[in-house]
């Protein structure tokens, strides 16, 4: 009689270990389905303590994917405030540019200067000379609108060839001459870096330059050193 109770209590498994075998194979499939490592199956442990690890592991899962989750929204949000802060720049350099004066060709060498005497003038020269190419982008220097435009240096004399004026806003007037080409015309509003026409050889000219004047009216006589007026709007040539 004990024997056979004996045999009976030493066949039956405990409940405790029939348990932390079925939560063991629990975290052994969790593991294949990529819940996490934390078990091995088999593990006999209390159930109890490996069901905390389970909930552990998973509350860990879903606290990375929430990281990742906001994570990408903040990139995303970055990408559009960069897209937002780019088309302000854009907006605000393009106002500057507006604003601002610049040379009236970009790739130059300086020959004839303001002042300069000698016989190819009436009296001394009245502007600064770009030497350039035949055909290169003339720009007009500033924003403002054209008051002359035309051969017979838009009406200042044969001497300019065809050439160009532009009054800006602050009381002078820029003058570009012995021009090739002419495309723009009187009344055209013009901005800084505006093709305005095309450099030539026209007019009482030694050879293809541009010649630029600064002017406080529009017409001939009332030209100022070209040079020093940039410079004192920053811009060095």
């Amino acid at each position: 009689m004990s024997k056979r109770v004996t045999f009976q209590h030493s066949a039956r498994p405990s409940m405790s270990r029939a348990s932390g075998a079925v939560v063991a194979a629990g975290l052994g499939a969790s593991m294949v389905f990529g819940a996490g490592a934390a078990f091995a199956s088999g593990t006999t442990g209390n159930a109890d303590t490996a069901a905390l690890a389970g909930a552990a592991t998973a509350d860990s899962v879903a606290q990375q994917a929430s990281a990742q989750s906001k994570a990408a929204e903040k990139a995303k949000a970055g990408k559009a405030d960069t897209k937002e802060e780019a088309a302000a720049k854009k907006k605000a350099a393009a106002k500057k540019k507006a604003a601002s004066w610049e040379a009236p060709v970009s790739k130059y060498e300086l020959s004839a200067t303001y002042g300069t005497g000698g016989g190819r003038w009436a009296s001394k020269h009245s502007g600064q000379d770009f030497a350039v190419p035949i055909g290169t982008k003339v720009e007009a220097a500033h924003t403002g609108r054209v008051v002359k435009a035309g051969p017979n240096g838009g009406g200042d004399g044969p001497a300019y060839g065809n050439a160009v004026v532009v009054k800006h806003a602050n009381g002078t007037y820029s003058q570009y001459a012995h021009l090739s080409k002419i495309h723009v015309k009187i009344g055209d509003r013009v901005k800084t870096g505006d093709k305005i026409a095309l450099s030539g050889n026209t007019g009482n000219s030694s050879g293809p330059h541009l010649h630029f004047e600064i002017r406080t009216s529009p017409n001939y006589g009332s030209a100022i050193n070209p040079v020093s007026f940039l410079n004192s709007v920053h811009v060095n040539i």
